[in-house]
């Protein structure tokens, strides 16, 4: 058992030093990248990414324990041949991974996915010159031949002196300690999974951030997602599909101005779940919340307005970044493609507002700290950031302790600020903690009582932000980050799940109103700049609301398939079958004009 133990203990730390090796010879290769960074932040960079290192040396152990664990029946030469072939094969693939991936994040500013390979042949790749090609090959034998002696010179020795069999014993403990490396593998024992917003710890540098990730991991977890789809662009003429596309969002001459003040503070709650059939202004069940109820009566009320995907992934995109969902991906899990889109924080910043994210959850969760902090903000506050007795549900720090939180942070926040808070006790399991308002244990049950909770939350943060000083200078913008097929049970496929609230409060609200025009998610970054006076073209899916010229309508995603809606008409197109689920006073040109629509965004997202 010994040995087998102490060859698996040195297997840890041969491939655990490859993986820092690489990590500070990634430094060296971009050595003018890198002496922008201090001696701590190289030093943070290995820090943090050993989270990640040790992911990866995981799947690499997981193999060699169940070969040590068969060994204890089966010993013999075999074990130390098979060890030497696997670990030479290993290290020629991660060879080349590291390789390739040091000459194309010069050129693509990301760390080595599967991207790539949709452009052999063009770009970074073919404006390689040989020169540096003998270079990274010189690397690549060198890294390879170097591990290679080290793992002869240290590990050898003692596989090819294991030739006898180990005990029953033996083998349950290569299995226990085998099955161990789930951990390190997963990366947490939370609900997020390893991914590379766990690494990610510097709000200003993102090559910084880029280092700490472990590019082997990065690769084949891209290569195991099939990080690159590639979306189809063939539904329309592409000239046509850009110029149809353009004509949705023609540029206004003037908007309507609802706020009393050009730089008004601003608020953001993004309210996990909340579907527009829980608000009775919009259609929704009476009592489930009273106090957003009431809110409506007391600010600018959007009532046609549509969510863009059916999860908070793909919400937070289209609020902060103006980005559609996509059917089959979710951009936010690709930071090599999310540090090309616009955010809504950074025009803020350019206004002068400071910013900062507040969640009760797991902000690494599907990669959300990437995501935030590519955005600028300088300051997130997370589940890990609240009094460990306070993280008691399955996702978090319940909502009222996390807006108590938010209200704490506004007390000590120079003007004008812009303020993110994202809830998640609405979720399930919908474990909220109050007497149940609704009784019984169903799912809508539970979802409505969750929704009473959260809506009660919101109240007494409204009611004690309506008491601080700041208040008349203050917008607080509601909206959700997806809908719910409670109540009702609704199909994925159907517009009621996708509708959602968009409410604007505050002391700076000018007067209380309803806008009916139909519009979406994405549309909130250029209808807010634009009441700033600074709307942004880089934000090109989104309409100013309120704008002179806006034209009506929205789009969201789901699985495979889209829906796409006009005042007084609606479609919803399955990709996968190529066909229309519904159609309502749908014509050809409409239809022509949803294929358009979801071909600039195919379009748009296989290039970033």
């Amino acid at each position: 058992m010994r040995e087998r133990l102490r060859i698996f203990l040195l297997l840890m730390l041969f491939w655990l030093s490859y993986m820092i090796f690489i990590r500070g010879l990634f430094l060296a290769y971009n050595h003018d990248l890198s002496a922008q960074l201090t001696a701590v932040e190289m030093l943070q960079t290995m820090t943090h990414g050993i989270r990640m290192d040790a992911s990866m040396v995981g799947y690499v152990l997981a193999l060699a324990g169940l070969l040590l664990m068969v060994s204890s029946f089966a010993a013999g030469i075999w074990l130390h041949r098979t060890l030497r072939v696997i670990t030479f094969a290993v290290l020629t693939l991660f060879g080349l991974i590291v390789m390739v991936d040091l000459e194309l994040y010069r050129h693509w500013g990301f760390r080595l996915n599967t991207t790539p390979f949709f452009y052999i042949g063009s770009g970074a790749l073919g404006s390689v010159s040989p020169g540096v090609v003998v270079g990274l090959i010189a690397i690549f034998f060198t890294l390879t031949v170097l591990y290679t002696w080290l793992y002869n010179r240290l590990i050898s020795p003692y596989t090819s002196t294991l030739l006898t069999k180990g005990s029953l014993p033996t083998a349950f403990v290569m299995l226990a300690v085998s099955g161990l490396l789930f951990f390190p593998i997963r990366g947490s024992i939370s609900v997020a999974p390893m991914n590379t917003g766990f690494v990610f710890f510097h709000k200003s540098k993102p090559y910084a951030n880029h280092t700490a990730i472990n590019v082997i991991w990065n690769f084949l977890n891209s290569a195991r997602k099939g990080s690159n789809v590639r979306y189809p662009e063939n539904f329309v003429n592409s000239a046509d599909a850009e110029a149809r596309f353009a004509a949705l969002y023609p540029a206004s001459d003037s908007t309507r101005h609802l706020f009393t003040t050009a730089r008004p503070n601003i608020i953001f709650i993004i309210i996990e779940s909340f579907t527009a059939d829980v608000i009775e202004p919009l259609g929704g069940l009476p009592d489930i919340a009273p106090n957003l109820n009431k809110l409506c009566k007391e600010g600018i009320l959007f009532d046609n307005f549509y969510s863009s995907g059916d999860r908070t992934d793909k919400g937070l995109v289209s609020i902060l970044s103006a980005y559609p969902a996509q059917p089959q991906t979710s951009i936010i899990k690709f930071p090599a493609k999310t540090q090309r889109m616009p955010q809504l924080n950074l025009e803020l910043k350019k206004l002068g507002y400071k910013s900062s994210f507040v969640y009760g959850g797991d902000v690494d969760f599907a990669n959300f700290r990437s995501f935030l902090t590519t955005g600028g903000f300088e300051h997130i506050t997370s589940a890990n950031d609240f009094p460990a007795e306070l993280d008691a549900s399955k996702w978090g720090v319940h909502d009222h302790f996390m807006f108590a939180q938010a209200l704490h942070e506004l007390d000590t926040t120079r003007s004008p600020f812009f303020k993110v808070i994202l809830t998640l006790s609405s979720h399930e399991p919908f474990d909220v903690p109050m007497e149940p308002f609704i009784q019984g244990q169903d799912e809508e049950s539970l979802f409505l009582n969750s929704c009473h909770y959260t809506d009660k939350s919101i109240g007494n943060f409204i009611e004690l932000c309506k008491k601080q000083p700041w208040w008349d200078n203050t917008i607080v913008i509601m909206t959700a980050d997806h809908g719910h097929r409670s109540p009702g049970n609704k199909e994925l496929k159907d517009k009621r799940r996708f509708k959602t609230p968009l409410l604007i409060v505050g002391g700076a609200v000018r007067q209380d109103t309803v806008i009916h025009t139909l519009a979406g998610q994405t549309d909130i970054a250029n209808t807010l700049l634009a009441q700033l006076d600074k709307p942004s073209p880089e934000f090109r899916f989104s309409k100013d609301i309120l704008g002179n010229k806006v034209v009506p309508f929205a789009a969201y995603f789901f699985n495979d398939g889209f829906g796409f809606l006009l005042p007084d008409k609606h479609m919803v197109y399955d990709n996968t079958g190529k066909q229309f689920l519904e159609q309502t006073n749908i014509t050809e040109e409409d239809i022509t004009l949803g294929k358009a629509y979801e071909q600039v965004l195919y379009s748009d997202y296989n290039k970033r």
